[in-house]
């Protein structure tokens, strides 16, 4: 099967940092749904791992968020037949979707949104989850949510963009995003927040006596951002962060507010095949029905044309470059394997 893959961690402006190669197809495993990939999307994790994960023997293939079709599947699989349309995000343990064909544990995965094509499909299964599982299993609003003020920092990015729709459609919440250019401003505002600031200037200034942000979503820089996090937050609020910090992050600045620090990777279930391991699958039926129902819109920002190594380094240096609305998804060729 054609895929693209790489043999060593090179900078995205190096021509081999990604290159078209021939590999064998998997096999699904017991649990495992074999898929024939119709399109990929590109996430910072696909970046951070290209820099920091040298491959072990051969080539290592990237891409965690697909849509495809079931061709094959383990003995143990229920729920899906062949010919069915899914979604998901993987594994990151495992090897990538930027292939023809791909397995994936069926527990994880769910059938996708009839409602998308598969680009916009493609660009939502890792930062919806991300997004859900921050909202509501470590911030933990509700529909009950109507006292509290969730600030998202980095709201026009994959997960943010997501977050900003989930909060207004699933929550009571009231919604502050950060964005710091015309377009980006005007993206989340048609997502549904309540209110934009600019995350380049300082916040506190910008929010009124009423703004008193209860819970802060900390999507992006959270070394930067951390210190007028804890300074305008409400006694008793809650941070999630997602990203990695440059520097360490001093915790003990938590202790005089009773603030509490949650950190979401929304790979930590297929990582250690945790007990609820099913759960990501059934997050992912509950947002594509959100999707079908006209609840939730993708947060596809652009789709770079086939995957190919040449338009998967394009992807990736838009990615690195920290300025990408939405999701960049690709498609991938059905020509015969």
């Amino acid at each position: 099967m054609k895929a693209v893959a790489y043999q060593q961690s090179l900078r995205i402006d190096q021509p081999e940092a990604l290159l078209d190669v021939e590999l064998e197809a998997p096999e699904p495993s017991d649990n495992d749904l074999l898929v024939k990939v119709s399109a990929v999307a590109v996430n910072p994790v696909d970046t951070k791992v290209r820099q920091r994960a040298a491959p072990e023997h051969g080539y290592k293939v990237l891409g965690w968020d697909a849509v495809g079709e079931v061709i094959d599947m383990g003995k143990n699989v229920t729920g899906f037949q062949p010919g069915d349309r899914v979604w998901y995000a993987g594994d990151v343990t495992r090897p990538g979707c930027n292939a023809q064909q791909h397995v994936v544990d069926y527990r994880i995965a769910a059938h996708a949104p009839t409602s998308l094509d598969d680009g916009q499909a493609a660009a939502m299964p890792l930062t919806s989850i991300t997004a859900f599982e921050l909202l509501f299993d470590r911030l933990q609003l509700d529909q009950h949510s109507n006292e509290r003020t969730l600030l998202i920092i980095g709201a026009a990015g994959g997960v943010g963009s997501v977050m900003v729709q989930l909060a207004k459609q699933l929550t009571s919440a009231r919604v502050i995003a950060t964005a710091s250019r015309p377009e980006s401003k005007q993206w989340v505002t048609a997502l549904g927040a309540d209110l934009v600031i600019d995350h380049s200037a300082p916040l506190a200034a910008q929010l009124s006596e009423e703004d008193t942000v209860t819970d802060v979503a900390l999507l992006t820089h959270s070394d930067q951002y951390f210190d007028d996090v804890i300074e305008l937050i409400k006694p008793q609020g809650r941070i999630g962060i997602i990203d990695d910090p440059a520097s360490p992050l001093d915790i003990t600045r938590l202790k005089q507010k009773s603030l509490s620090l949650h950190w979401e990777f929304m790979f930590t279930r297929a990582m250690f095949e945790t007990d609820d391991i099913k759960a990501q699958g059934r997050l992912l039926s509950q947002i594509s029905a959100l999707v079908d129902n006209g609840q939730l819109r993708s947060t596809l920002g652009k789709n770079m044309g086939e995957l190919n190594a040449a338009n998967l380094i394009r992807a990736h240096a838009e990615v690195e470059s920290g300025k990408t609305i939405g999701k960049i998804a690709l498609t991938v060729s059905q020509e015969p394997i």
